[in-house]
């Protein structure tokens, strides 16, 4: 049973919301020096529920959906249809995450402000039509921006920002009808800027879905990026997102934002170009796809190292 249900919210992928969840933490301790204990699992709860219950529900929307049933991304791939799994056990499963996420989301919200209910409720809505409406985004050429920024970026944002005090990044206040908001542009902009990575990698890894299954989505009538631009163009663009986030890091590191210690995640260019030409050579979901999560992984984990090593030598000198 449990097995079944890993792999119906293919819990191999929370790497993409948990990596920026630990970014933004990391961030926090350090540009801000502080943390909140309540916020920080409030936060985690909320954040691997709703990211669960939305994959369980594009699962269920596929196999709803599927014009096409035969092949690794319908019968493997989907927990629905290889375990035989019951709908009304899906939509349970969904619904408990789903309530899980909102009460703990509210909560977060009473002990912060605002601005946590809007953005919380604005990553539902976007977790909601990713999947579910007349036209998913899942099934648009927009997938990939929608994706990076919400998962590599306002994430990120979010979880630095529930441990800021106020004016710190953004001050919000609400008082008899009337909204006052202060924003430190600086500090939003160079927490945009320490997301570029993520943004890149989680595009990427929907990118080189929509790519593998590129045949099928056409069949299934799912017109995604790569169905737009053409597989050639795809690639290119599936490549030097890559590299803008090695530029990005240096850029980090010039300016001050980042430690000395980041230069070091240079290296992890080499594997990181081999398997992009490992990808190029093939784009399959059951080969291939899973070098675009490992790139990712390589990249941002190698970043929570390096961020947690420079505040461990911070506690070791101070």
């Amino acid at each position: 049973m449990l097995t079944r249900y890993l792999q119906l919210v293919e819990i191999k992928t929370k790497t993409a919301s948990m990596i920026p969840f630990a970014i933004g933490t990391l961030y926090a301790l350090l540009r801000f020096d502080t943390f909140q204990v309540s916020h920080f699992l409030l936060m985690l709860v909320s954040l691997l529920c709703f990211d669960m219950a939305t994959t369980a529900i594009n699962n269920y929307y596929d196999y709803k959906k599927a014009v096409k049933k035969h092949g690794y991304g319908y019968e493997v791939h989907n927990a629905i249809v290889k375990y035989g799994m019951k709908e009304g056990t899906v939509v349970f499963i969904i619904a408990t995450l789903l309530i899980v996420a909102i009460w703990t989301g509210v909560v977060l919200y009473l002990n912060t402000d605002l601005l946590i209910l809007l953005l919380g409720g604005l990553s539902f809505l976007v977790g909601f039509l990713y999947s579910l409406g007349p036209i998913p985004i899942s099934r648009m050429p927009l997938g990939e921006i929608f994706s990076g920024l919400f998962m590599g970026f306002v994430i990120i944002f979010i979880s630095a920002y529930i441990h800021a005090e106020p004016g710190q990044l953004i001050d919000v206040l609400y008082h008899q009808g009337a909204l006052d908001v202060h924003i430190n542009i600086l500090e939003v902009i160079l927490v945009f800027w320490i997301s570029i990575p993520a943004i890149m990698g989680i595009a990427n890894i929907m990118l080189a879905n929509n790519i593998s299954d590129m045949e099928d989505d056409i069949e299934n009538r799912r017109y995604t990026l790569p169905v737009y631009i053409g597989k050639h163009n795809a690639l290119l663009l599936f490549r030097y997102a890559y590299v803008f986030s090695y530029f990005d890091l240096i850029a980090l590191y010039l300016l001050g934002v980042h430690p000395i210690l980041l230069l070091l995640l240079l290296f992890t260019f080499i594997p990181v170009h081999r398997n992009i030409k490992a990808f190029e050579a093939l784009q399959t979901k059951k080969d291939t796809f899973i070098l675009a999560v490992r790139n990712f992984v390589m990249l941002n984990v190698s970043r929570i190292v390096v961020l947690v090593l420079t505040l461990l030598l911070q506690v070791w000198f101070s």
